[in-house]
C-alpha cells in the first residue's frame, strides 16, 4: 500500500510551458527518491555489517579447520564483496540521477559526458586486465589504446566543464559570485597542493615497483569500487557536502600500502572524479579540483611509511601515520575550498573559522574510522603475509665490489677449466691451452 502511494506521488505531475520549454513539476518531488535513498542506505548498511560478520566467521572457521582452502575462500569472499559493491553503486547512483532530475539539477553538458567518461575508464580497466591474461605485448597495446580513449574522454569532460563554468550557470545556480581574487587564490592553492602530493608520492614511492601490471590494475578497480560503494553508507551527511562514512577510505589506504604511493595517488584521484557524480557541489573549476580529485588523491599517500624500516614490525603504526598525513592534506584541500568558495554560506562568521569548523566535523571522524578498521585488519598476520607480497620494494641490482668481482671471475675460470677437462677426458684428447 505504501509503495503504491509512493509510486503514485512520484508519477503525478503537472507541466508548464510548451514544446522544448515544457517543464514537469511533480506533486511531491522529493517523496520517492528521498525515501528510497534513505531506506536503501539503511538496508545496505545492515547488509554490509552482516556480510562482514558472516565472511569473517566463515573465514576463521576455514583458517583453523581447512587452512589449505583459505586462499580459495578468500577469492570467493572478495568476489561476493565486489558484487555487493557493484549492486550498491548501481542502485544508489540511479537514485541520485533520479533525484537530480526531479530537482532540476541535471545539466546535460556536464552529467552525461562524465557518465560516458566513467564508463570508458571502467571498460578500459576491464580490457587491460583481459589482455594481460594473454601476453605482455597484448597488455601494452591494449593499455595504450585504453589509456588514449580514457584521456580523450577526460579531455571532453574538461572541455564541457569549461563551457559550463564560462556560461556562469555554476555560480548562478548556487546563488554565489566568486571574485577574481578568490578565484586566483583557489588556483594557487590547487597548484600548491598538487605539487606537494606529487612530490610526496614520488619521494615516498621511490622504492615502489614502477608501472602498472594486471594485478595493480585489477586491485585498483576493486578497491575503488569498494570505497565508492562504502561511501554511500554514511550515517552522517553534511548540509553542503561531505559525510562520515563506514570506513569508505580504508580500501584506498590499503591499496596505497600494497602498491605504493604513486599508484595510490592515481587511484585516489580516480575515486575523487567518481565522487563528482555521486555528490556534486560545483561552483568553480578550482573548487571542483580541490574538493574532489585533489582531496582524495591525498588519501593515496596513506602508504607513505610502508618501507620505513624502523616501523616494519608495527604495520598498524605505518598505516595509521600515513592515514593521518593523508587526512591533513585532504583537510587542507577542503579548507581552502570552503574559505574561498563557500564563505557566503556563513556571512556573519570569519571564513577561516567557518571552514575549519565545518570540514573538521566530517574529515577527521571519517579518517578515524578508516584508520581504526585498517589497524584491526593489519593486526592479522595472515593478511599482512599476503600484503607483503605486493608491498615489497622493487629489486635493485646491488653494486659489486672489486674483490667480489675478482672472486666471481676466479670461480668462473675454475669452473670453465674443470668443464674443459671433463670434455677432454670424455673425448680422450688432452685439452690444448695457448
Amino acid at each position: 500500500m505504501l509503495l503504491n502511494a509512493l509510486l503514485a506521488s512520484y508519477q503525478g505531475y503537472w507541466t508548464t510551458g510548451e514544446g522544448e520549454n515544457e517543464v514537469e513539476h511533480y506533486d511531491y518531488p522529493d517523496v520517492w527518491t528521498s525515501f528510497a535513498q534513505e531506506s536503501l542506505m539503511n538496508v545496505f548498511l545492515y547488509t554490509a555489517i552482516a556480510l562482514v560478520v558472516v565472511l569473517l566467521a566463515v573465514g576463521l572457521f576455514v583458517r583453523y579447520k581447512r587452512s589449505e582452502s583459505l586462499k580459495a575462500y578468500t577469492r570467493t569472499a572478495l568476489a561476493l564483496a565486489v558484487g555487493f559493491a557493484v549492486t550498491v553503486i548501481v542502485a544508489m547512483l540511479s537514485l541520485e540521477f533520479f533525484d537530480m532530475q526531479e530537482n532540476g539539477y541535471v545539466f546535460d553538458i556536464v552529467l552525461w559526458p562524465a557518465v560516458v567518461c566513467a564508463a570508458v575508464v571502467i571498460l578500459s580497466i576491464a580490457a587491460a586486465y583481459v589482455a594481460s591474461l594473454y601476453s605482455k605485448k597484448a597488455f601494452r597495446l591494449t593499455g595504450i589504446i585504453a589509456g588514449s580513449l580514457s584521456a580523450a574522454s577526460l579531455v571532453a569532460v574538461i572541455v564541457c566543464l569549461c563551457v559550463y563554468f564560462a556560461s556562469g550557470d555554476a555560480e548562478s545556480n548556487n546563488g554565489v559570485t566568486v571574485t577574481s581574487t578568490e578565484s586566483l587564490a583557489m588556483y594557487l592553492c590547487a597548484v600548491g597542493l598538487i605539487a606537494v602530493i606529487v612530490a610526496l608520492a614520488f619521494f615516498c614511492g621511490r622504492k615502489d615497483k614502477k608501472g602498472f601490471d594486471s594485478k595493480s590494475i585489477s586491485y585498483a578497480a576493486v578497491c575503488i569500487a569498494l570505497s565508492f560503494a562504502l561511501s554511500y553508507i554514511a550515517p552522517i551527511h553534511m548540509p553542503q557536502g561531505g559525510s562520515v562514512t563506514i570506513a569508505s577510505l580504508a580500501p584506498l589506504m590499503i591499496y596505497s600500502y600494497m602498491f605504493g604511493t604513486r599508484k595510490g595517488v592515481f587511484a585516489g584521484a580516480v575515486y575523487g572524479l567518481l565522487q563528482i557524480i555521486q555528490d556534486p557541489w560545483i561552483i568553480h573549476p578550482a573548487q571542483m579540483f580541490l574538493d574532489y580529485p585533489i582531496a582524495f588523491a591525498a588519501i593515496g599517500l596513506s602508504g607513505m611509511f610502508a618501507h620505513v624500516k624502523a616501523l616494519e614490525k608495527v604495520p598498524q603504526v605505518q598505516i595509521a601515520l600515513g592515514g593521518i598525513v593523508a587526512s591533513v592534506l585532504r583537510f587542507a584541500a577542503h579548507l581552502f575550498s570552503g574559505v574561498f568558495a563557500f564563505s557566503y554560506l556563513a556571512p556573519d562568521v570569519d571564513a577561516w573559522i567557518y571552514s575549519l569548523g565545518y570540514n573538521a566535523t566530517y574529515v577527521f571522524p571519517d579518517i578515524a574510522i578508516a584508520i581504526a578498521v585498517c589497524v584491526i585488519v593489519f593486526s592479522s598476520k595472515a593478511f599482512m603475509k599476503q600484503v607483503k607480497k605486493f608491498s615489497a620494494p622493487a629489486k635493485t641490482d646491488a653494486p659489486v665490489s672489486e674483490g667480489e668481482a675478482q672472486s666471481v671471475s676466479s670461480d668462473m675460470t675454475v669452473s670453465e677449466t674443470a668443464a674443459a677437462d671433463d670434455r677432454a677426458a670424455m673425448s680422450g684428447t688432452p685439452d690444448q691451452k695457448a
